[in-house]
């Protein structure tokens, strides 16, 4: 069984040179990547995960920006970091110019990965070199009402005001956002048989692997403080579909407080996902993660909250 364990445990691999640097809609030169250990320069760096989504990324971006240059929204200072995945179609292009036509420039940073890592690989890539005090990531395919980062941002606010740290210091603290309550709505039960009936095991499966705390782990809506993302992605070890559950799982190990908030959500055609295969892929790196951790083979000996302060 350990040998099966080695084996079937994934390991992130380092990247090239070039994934280590952006490009802008301004500049064509590339420039080098700041790191999530460096003082955040920002309020809110948007992580958007990207593979061959010429289709889908412009009601996203579209979406997203009719929130953040509104009355409404409290952020002030953001970044897009959108990270190409290796993709075929023309993404990176098409990010650089949607950044000049919606008038963003310099605020859309482009990463190109020169081979496909999976969506976790590109969502830990994207934190790792994230600017912002928090840090959201976000489907490239709109599927969330980007709005919604309202409730989301409230929420995390919340935390940071019942903080006991020192004075300017951030709170680790992760806001999510959950589909649980659409589950006997329009949007759920109009996917086919098949899709929720793997859902329900899926759910089913985390209950049995002691994950039953969150009603749904696999939303791509979740927002992190700095200090949180710092405990969570430079110990990340999945690169596939089931990151997010490492990602619970670590927060967990920390001691970081998960809260869920209901989301505005609808299925967009166009998904990556292979239902029946994907789903037994994740069932086995599940199994996968959940004994790395419990064996003691993944994991710090002893996890310090790491100290941020504040943007000024």
């Amino acid at each position: 069984a350990y040998v099966l364990l080695t084996t079937f445990s994934p390991s992130p691999r380092d990247p090239f040179p070039s994934e280590l640097t952006y490009i802008t809609s301004t500049s064509s030169t590339a420039q080098p990547l700041p790191s999530l250990f460096d003082k955040p320069s920002i309020e809110l760096s948007i992580i958007v995960p990207a593979y061959n989504e010429v289709s889908r990324l412009p009601h996203m971006l579209r979406d997203a920006l009719s929130y953040l240059t509104s009355s409404s929204c409290p952020i002030k200072s953001y970044e897009f970091l959108l990270v190409d995945d290796g993709s075929s179609d023309g993404t990176a292009a098409l990010a650089l110019e949607l950044a000049t036509q919606l008038g963003i420039g310099e605020r859309m940073r482009v990463v190109k990965l020169e081979r496909n890592r999976g969506k976790g690989g590109a969502v830990r890539h994207g934190m790792m070199h994230a600017r912002g005090e928090y840090a959201l990531f976000v489907d490239a395919d709109g599927a969330t009402a980007f709005g919604d980062l309202q409730k989301l941002w409230e929420v995390m606010m919340e935390h940071q005001s019942s903080a006991k740290g020192g004075k300017g210091e951030q709170k680790p603290a992760v806001v999510i956002g959950s589909r649980a309550h659409l589950v006997n709505t329009e949007a759920v039960v109009k996917r086919s048989v098949l899709r929720n009936l793997l859902m329900r095991l899926f759910h089913l499966y985390l209950l049995l692997l002691g994950l039953s705390h969150i009603r749904d782990t696999q939303c791509g809506f979740k927002l992190f403080s700095r200090s949180s993302a710092l405990l969570i992605f430079p110990y990340m070890h999945t690169e596939r579909w089931i990151f997010d559950c490492e990602i619970l799982i670590l927060a967990s190990l920390n001691r970081i407080p998960v809260s869920e908030v209901g989301v505005r959500w609808k299925e967009i055609a166009g998904s990556k996902v292979d239902v029946v295969w994907d789903s037994l892929v994740m069932a086995r790196d599940l199994a996968v993660i959940r004994a790395n951790y419990l064996l003691g083979r993944w994991g710090q000996k002893t996890w310090k909250v790491p100290t941020v302060p504040k943007k000024e």
